[in-house]
């Protein structure tokens, strides 16, 4: 039968593995690196794992393929045999564990594999003084702490159905404010989900993409935060075409730091 399904670009494909994490039917894997459709059966057609794939490898065609058997995805998750993108409190009980079991369902690059990453008080440096009475006094150092909550950070990297992005308080930030700005973590990042880019260095609309995230995850608010300069305006365009094309009704702001590090508008 004649009908939509993938079509996969090798020489493109960077063997990532994001498109097999965000295929629900798990109709991908990667074998000897790239990106494979393992049975045109397995693959619905509609492009779930397109807005995934950084190197835009993936495309949907329409030819002659074997009709979608959604009766053996079914009994292929009922089994096992591929990941689900529901989380189980039955199997997954602890964030150690969930990050444990997303590990095991990851097949690409390491370094793309969404994670939490649990901070407390024991992060922090600790400094011991003694008075000349003998007093020991515990305060904390002046060693600055990264105050990153989950990986990976980089828009195009970043899956749209990680868990972290769950009532979470988004910072959208683009590169060059961590590098101005240098107190960064405290005033921005703390007890947000920080995910970064540079709309002229990397050459791509991230709308679509910020726009799965906002209509998936239930964002309490998104910040804004932006370099003085004329191409940073792109990522405020990104954020406000993706609310749009979402529906979604969220608090934002956009804050803009000056080349000299100072916060020109809040």
């Amino acid at each position: 039968m004649k009908r939509k399904i993938i079509m996969i670009d090798e020489e493109k494909c960077n063997g990532c593995g994001l498109c097999a994490t965000a295929c629900h039917e798990g109709a991908l894997k990667i074998i000897d690196g790239k990106a494979r459709l393992i049975s045109e059966s397995y693959c619905d057609g509609l492009g779930n794992c397109l807005p995934e794939c950084p190197t835009d490898a993936i495309r949907i065609v329409e030819r002659e393929a074997e009709a979608f058997d959604e009766e053996a995805v079914m009994k292929r998750i009922e089994a096992g045999n591929i990941h689900s993108t529901e989380t189980s409190t039955d199997t997954a009980t602890t964030p150690h564990q969930a990050q444990a079991a997303a590990a095991a369902q990851h097949s690409g690059c390491p370094g793309s594999r969404a994670r939490t990453i649990n901070r407390s008080e024991a992060d922090v440096p600790m400094s011991v003084s003694v008075t000349p009475a003998g007093v020991q006094h515990t305060a904390a150092s002046e060693k600055p702490v990264s105050q990153l909550g989950q990986w990976p950070c980089q828009i195009k990297l970043v899956p749209v159905n990680a868990p972290y992005f769950d009532n979470a308080n988004l910072l959208i930030a683009a590169s060059c404010t961590a590098y101005a700005h240098a107190n960064i973590h405290q005033e921005f990042m703390k007890n947000k989900i920080t995910i970064i880019g540079c709309p002229k260095l990397d050459e791509v609309d991230y709308s679509q993409k910020l726009a799965q995230i906002f209509a998936n995850h239930d964002l309490k608010s998104i910040t804004v935060l932006r370099m003085e300069v004329p191409c940073c305006g792109g990522i405020v365009h990104a954020v406000k075409n993706a609310l749009l094309t979402s529906g979604t009704m969220v608090p934002w702001n956009v804050v803009t730091i000056s080349t000299d590090g100072s916060i020109l508008e809040n």
